[in-house]
């Protein structure tokens, strides 16, 4: 198998629990109590600024113009679409401008926050790719399990499109291909920080009802 397939199926359980969680089907049903939408756009809102970091060191690690290319163009889109569609939602949620800014964080969302710091920092585009692999090719792997039309609410409707469309449906098959190119050099490491990844994405679901 592929660097990207066996570690999805070393961590296949993780990985479910967390594509299949409680907190995706009231989602994609259009149903999530407000005041856990809420909690979990705050929490995510947080990891805005390190995520962009992780790009960034992507972007300079990568061995290739092309790869440099494709990931500038995924930041783009991170930088508005998504930062837009979290500024709507706050405004709809009435959320303060201090909440958005310096919210108390979870121990989850702390971890998730180190992890990519550790990822950028290490300088390494396949370490980089390891971490997106995870954030990027679990929410792809939920949102392609919605059925039927889009909940009414454009809260719920646009972050199940904005993690399912062709654009980003392209770019996760181009992560997992790159780190299936890059990946064996640094796999005990890639593999770690894979780990980790999975572990917090399904944590920091579960706080949101803890």
């Amino acid at each position: 198998m592929s660097l990207t397939a066996t570690l999805r199926a070393a961590h296949a359980a993780e990985w479910e629990a967390a594509a299949a969680h409680r907190f995706v089907r009231e989602l994609c049903a259009g149903t999530v109590d407000a005041a856990v939408m809420r909690r979990y756009l705050v929490q995510d809102y947080q990891f805005l600024d390190r995520f962009v970091a992780l790009l960034g060191a992507a972007i300079a690690a990568a061995d290739g113009f092309a790869a440099r290319l494709r990931l500038s163009r995924f930041l783009a889109m991170i930088t508005s679409d998504e930062n837009t569609y979290f500024q709507r939602s706050f405004d709809t949620l009435g959320v303060p401008a201090a909440e958005r800014r310096n919210p108390a964080l979870s121990g989850t969302t702390i971890g998730l926050q180190a992890l990519m710091k550790e990822a950028a920092e290490s300088r390494s585009y396949p370490r980089c790719l390891a971490v997106l692999v995870v954030f990027e090719g679990l929410y792809l792997d939920w949102a392609q399990r919605h059925a039927g039309p889009l909940p009414p609410e454009f809260i719920h409707a646009e972050w199940i499109s904005l993690h399912n469309n062709p654009f980003f449906q392209d770019f996760v098959g181009w992560l997992r291909a790159e780190l299936d190119r890059t990946g064996p050099a640094e796999e005990a490491a890639c593999a770690a920080l894979f780990a980790r990844a999975v572990a917090l994405e399904r944590r920091f679901f579960d706080d949101l009802y803890a």
